[in-house]
């Protein structure tokens, strides 16, 4: 319902509640007082845990670092010297290129690679006419699939524990490391995700809905500010990607993959703006009162979007209650094919994470169930294993009622539901190509 609301109704916080009701109409035997009461429990209990509470003000800092950098002048510095001074940039293709790049090499936390991708990329597609919708689809594109394959952050972290455990079980022998490392060279979705994303940069390629949004996503010329030094945007965000690699050190008591993503870029954001109050205040670029004016209008603007993220971690808890991925999969769980193994993995992955909206909590359903099914039809584990992560990345790319597809929307500053539906060719082709991989490689393996 929550899927269909929001394609309909293009108001994703009205869909997302509505899911949420439903969700929780079913788990009260149909009972209207306590569907009310069970919500209010709901959203009291989500805005108690400590994770969420720094997710959401993470984004809420966030729209504060992105007027600060705007009224600084920094951002006008930035994309003069672009496109002016150095002319690294000189047309669509190079815009959407930095924002690519900047994707691929910043993959320690996929909503930091989301938001640096698109507070970079944002101003230089705003010169050159990019609709806001393909940058969102770079931002999102490149973010979750390379924090996937390069597994040093909390991606990593998690599936060891998920293969530690299968391990302990007895279900399968050997190094978690490396059955991690073995299963990541099967994550078909997400190199042919980077693959395509970097053809359709590259060739210029509008499919689909996108065609459409051309004109009446391109957002205004970038405001003519004065101009202040390149390293009014650029020291920032210096410091916005150090800081997460600090905190996720220090939260990890000495281990990155140990650290806590949450409390890492709250960390982070906070670090962050008080780097610019000593770069624009007390070296007299701006006032403390502008200072302070700029950072509260930037969080209010973006109060929409950490309620839309509040409402998508309520509806994941209550798909979890409903045990929807476990139900999902058993109905696939017999009689298959040792040959269509993988396959059938990758749609079931696809389908939960689509569903609920989290690669992670499809990673935690999946991976018990796939590696007891691989093992007992004497089937390939590691590509069994790189189905569910493949899954999980695919169905979360797709569905709008992720927290990754919300965090690139606001990084792009596109509407959601626009980005579900622009993005969602690519993404499909992306998946089809991985698809045929799985059956390829299944079927080479079994024979």
């Amino acid at each position: 319902m929550a899927i269909a609301l929001a394609l309909y109704s293009r108001n994703v916080l009205i869909s997302l509640f509505g899911g949420v009701i439903v969700g929780l109409f079913i788990l009260q035997d149909f009972s209207f007082f306590a569907t009310l009461d069970a919500a209010l429990s709901l959203f009291i209990a989500l805005l108690s845990e400590t994770w969420i509470a720094k997710t959401l003000a993470f984004a809420i800092l966030v729209g504060s670092v992105m007027e600060l950098l705007q009224r600084s002048g920094g951002i006008a510095g930035f994309v003069e010297y672009m496109t002016q001074k150095s002319k690294l940039v000189s047309s669509a293709r190079s815009a959407l290129m930095v924002s690519y790049i900047i994707g691929i090499i910043i993959f320690i936390e996929s909503s930091i690679t989301s938001l640096i991708a698109g507070a970079v990329g944002r101003p230089l597609c705003d010169r050159e006419g990019v609709p806001h919708a393909k940058l969102a689809y770079v931002c999102d594109s490149t973010s979750a699939p390379v924090s996937s394959l390069i597994v040093l952050n909390g991606w990593g972290a998690l599936l060891l524990g998920l293969i530690t455990t299968q391990i302990d079980l007895g279900l399968i022998h050997g190094d978690s490391l490396e059955w991690l490392l073995e299963s990541v060279v099967y994550n078909f979705y997400a190199i042919s995700a980077l693959v395509v994303t970097f053809l359709v940069v590259w060739f210029g390629i509008d499919i689909g809905p996108m065609k459409q949004v051309k004109a009446a996503s391109t957002h205004t010329k970038v405001q003519t500010l004065k101009h202040a030094p390149i390293h009014y945007m650029i020291a920032p965000i210096v410091v916005m990607i150090a800081s997460v690699f600090l905190f996720l050190y220090l939260t990890g008591e000495g281990n990155i993959l140990k650290g806590s993503g949450s409390s890492s870029i709250f960390y982070t954001m906070l670090t962050t703006l008080g780097f610019m109050y000593v770069l624009y205040v007390l070296r007299g670029k701006m006032s403390t009162k502008s200072y302070l004016s700029a950072s509260f209008y930037g969080a209010k603007k973006l109060f929409g979007i950490a309620l839309i993220l509040l409402f998508a971690f309520a509806i994941g808890k209550v798909t979890v209650e409903l045990h929807t991925g476990l139900y999902l999969a058993s109905l696939a769980s017999d009689n298959l094919s040792p040959s269509l193994l993988a396959a059938v993995i990758f749609l079931l992955s696809s389908v939960i994470s689509f569903s609920t909206g989290t690669s992670w909590g499809t990673f935690s359903i999946m991976i018990p169930i796939a590696v007891p099914m691989a093992v007992g039809l004497d089937a390939n584990v590691a590509l069994a294993m790189g189905a569910v992560i493949s899954g999980g990345v695919f169905g979360d790319h797709c569905s709008p009622i992720s927290d990754t597809t919300i965090i690139s929307s606001l990084a792009a500053d596109c509407d959601v539901v626009e980005h579900v539906k622009t993005q969602l060719p690519y993404a499909l082709i992306s998946g089809v190509i991985a698809f045929l991989l799985f059956v390829v490689f299944n079927f080479l393996g079994s024979s």
